[in-house]
């Protein structure tokens, strides 16, 4: 589970250049001998970039991996989250993740094997600015798990988890005929400090197949996230190269392979969006292969987060979500190949870097008969779509639950209420993340339009945070309390819940104890299952559903983007939950990438928070507003 593997595959080139026949017994897993890797006994650096299918269709698989390989790099990295196979906890045993589509979802490095390019990764724990860093939330109810330890409770999950995932990839093993030539264990281990557990590292290894194994972290951390005798250190930063690869006093006559380059960055809600310019880039990526180096650009393409899985950080390290940042649906990280798959001004420098004399390769030579630049699609803005249909949650959920004190997700009305003018309501501990208050149905809170509104009440900010619920005396009164998760933090915080787990909620002192939880799940199970449309009322305040269809003559575009004028709220297509907007930015639209529309009809439904919806319009590019753009340099 604490396993990021990275296994990289080489690319049909390469076997033809180091006459390589990958389904000979005789493979030679890939070395780091002296100051070089070898491959069947060659000298090899690899040229890689990252790319994470369940941040992209498959559909666009091999598009996304041929644009790669068309840039002159020899590799492709990648992660296996456990999140998308494993649910439920019936899911984590032999059957549960077989039957959870395990195997299907390794079809990503065999695809790479089809195309020009080879590398992929394995892993539990991942970061990557997933939630709560790739591992599944239900790990949570194991009291006093400790995760990324060698906790016995923790290895049983790792064990399970691998020994149903080991023997897939063992197949898939370059001295077994296949593309992977390392796994990466863990990631960024040396982050966990003091907690950084030696045992865990060696059970882990234990549980390995027989390519070559690396850890990836901040050079300057030194080699408290790794074992030297055992594992290969790589290292992650975007800037100063030449220090940060300095580690031949830390493991002696090994090759450099700098793990993440980072070409860019993520973007927070409420915060300006990150650009970094192609000569900044330039700078550094030929540093990086003068020094020489193999490399791995993170990311190559960075994708969508889709439905609930964005990431967070906590910069306060706490387990109470004071520091918390939310990052945004789209993770385009202003990579050499956009969330579209586009190619950008950072695609050209990542190219020419890699067959300069002097800056290239210092292993096998690059050679001129990759493939050419893909043409990008076509992108079309459909016209703007009226809303037609109205629901509302309430009569949508399917289960309910009465509850007496701790508060979790989502929807907690109390009924029958007796709310006197002036009365203020109290939620003990900090919100996790957002609260929507609703007396009677309306809302108490104003829509956060901007980053300062989140200092407000109804937000992970204010701790102990109060409210006054009405001006005028109020009988049989109902309290709604709409609770959203804005996404786990992905590292450091391993002790997170979300709802209002901290204390309790009072009325004027007096504690409100019974409660009845409506959860709004957003699986297609339950968007399916929608129904008692009425016409929109214009006049509604608070969370409603609302739904348009999308009407497609002809083939599907490209890609297209989503926005309008929409307070915030969920998207769901096709009955596929597909994240948020938010009116604070710095994105406003969302991807919707051509896979998931078909000719025809193509419903859209809109979970909205605060005001009713209109109108659904379309955009052929992403618009970022509210903030400026801003280049940055990050470290």
């Amino acid at each position: 589970m604490a396993l990021s593997a990275t296994a990289f595959q080489l690319t049909d080139l390469y076997r033809r250049i180091m006459n390589i026949t990958l389904l000979a017994a005789s493979n030679r897993v890939c070395l780091p001998t002296k100051r070089t890797f070898t491959l069947n006994e060659r000298n090899i650096s690899l040229y890689s970039g990252a790319m994470y299918y369940f941040r992209i269709p498959k559909a666009y698989w091999r598009d996304r991996l041929r644009k790669m390989s068309a840039t002159v790099l020899n590799a492709v990295e990648t992660y296996i989250w456990i999140c998308t196979n494993t649910n439920r906890v019936s899911d984590f045993g032999q059957g549960g993740l077989r039957h959870a589509g395990l195997p299907g979802r390794l079809r990503v490095p065999k695809t790479a094997q089809e195309r020009p390019l080879r590398h992929c990764s394995i892993g539990s724990f991942i970061c990557g600015e997933f939630e709560f860093g790739g591992f599944p939330s239900w790990l949570l109810r194991e009291d006093g798990i400790e995760v990324r330890t060698s906790d016995s409770k923790y290895m049983q999950f790792v064990s399970r988890f691998f020994n149903v995932l080991m023997p897939i990839l063992a197949i898939l093993q370059f001295t077994k005929g296949g593309p992977i030539i390392a796994l990466q264990v863990e990631n960024e281990y040396a982050g966990m400090g003091k907690k950084a557990d030696q045992a865990y590292l060696k059970s882990l290894r234990q549980l390995m197949i027989v390519e070559l194994l690396v850890t990836s972290d901040n050079p300057s951390r030194g080699k408290i996230g790794t074992i030297p005798e055992l594992f290969l250190m790589t290292g992650n930063f975007n800037t100063d190269p030449v220090n940060q690869l300095d580690m031949q006093d830390m493991q002696p006559d090994k090759p450099l392979m700098t793990m993440e380059f980072w070409s860019g960055w993520f973007d927070f809600w409420g915060k300006a969006h990150n650009t970094k310019s192609s000569a900044d880039f330039r700078e550094v990526y030929e540093a990086i292969l003068s020094y020489p180096s193999s490399v791995n650009i993170y990311m190559f393409h960075g994708g969508t987060n889709s439905g609930f899985l964005n990431g967070a950080e906590n910069l306060n390290f706490d387990d109470e979500n004071s520091g918390f940042e939310p990052i945004t649906s789209s993770y385009d990280y202003d990579s050499p190949l956009t969330e579209g798959g586009d190619y950008t001004d950072n695609t050209t420098p990542s190219k020419r870097s890699c067959q300069t004399p002097g800056i290239g390769s210092q292993g096998c030579l690059l050679q001129h008969n990759y493939p050419r630049a893909v043409d990008t699609r076509k992108r079309v803005g459909y016209s703007t779509f009226g809303v037609f249909g109205e629901t509302d949650p309430h009569g949508e959920t399917r289960y309910r639950q009465r509850i007496w004190t701790e508060l979790r997700l989502h929807n907690l009305p109390q009924e029958n209420l007796k709310i006197e003018a002036n009365s203020v309501l109290l939620i003990e501990g900090r919100i996790c993340d957002t609260v929507i208050i609703l007396v009677n149905g309306a809302p108490g809170v104003a829509l956060p339009a901007k980053s300062a509104d989140l200092d407000k009440f109804g937000t992970w900010r204010t701790a102990n945070s109060t409210i006054t619920l009405s001006t005028e005396d109020l009988e049989g009164a109902t309290l709604d309390l709409v609770v959203e998760n804005w996404g786990q933090v992905n590292v450091h915080s391993y002790k997170q819940f979300k709802g209002l787990y901290q204390g309790s909620a009072y009325l004027n002192g007096d504690e409100l104890r019974e409660w009845t939880i409506y959860p709004l799940e957003f699986k297609k199970s339950w968007t399916t299952g929608l129904s008692n449309w009425g016409s929109v009322n214009l006049r509604t305040t608070g969370p409603a559903l609302y739904k348009t269809v999308l009407d497609i003559q002809g083939r599907p575009a490209g890609h297209l983007r989503i926005h309008g004028e929409l307070g915030e709220g969920n998207r769901d297509r096709e009955r596929i939950c597909y994240r948020e907007i938010r009116p604070m930015g710095p994105i406003q639209t969302l991807y919707l990438p051509a896979p998931l529309l078909q000719q025809g009809q193509n419903d859209i439904v809109v979970f909205e928070h605060y005001r009713p919806v209109e109108e659904v319009a379309f955009a052929s590019d992403h618009v970022y507003y509210r903030y400026r753009y801003v280049k940055t340099q990050m470290s």
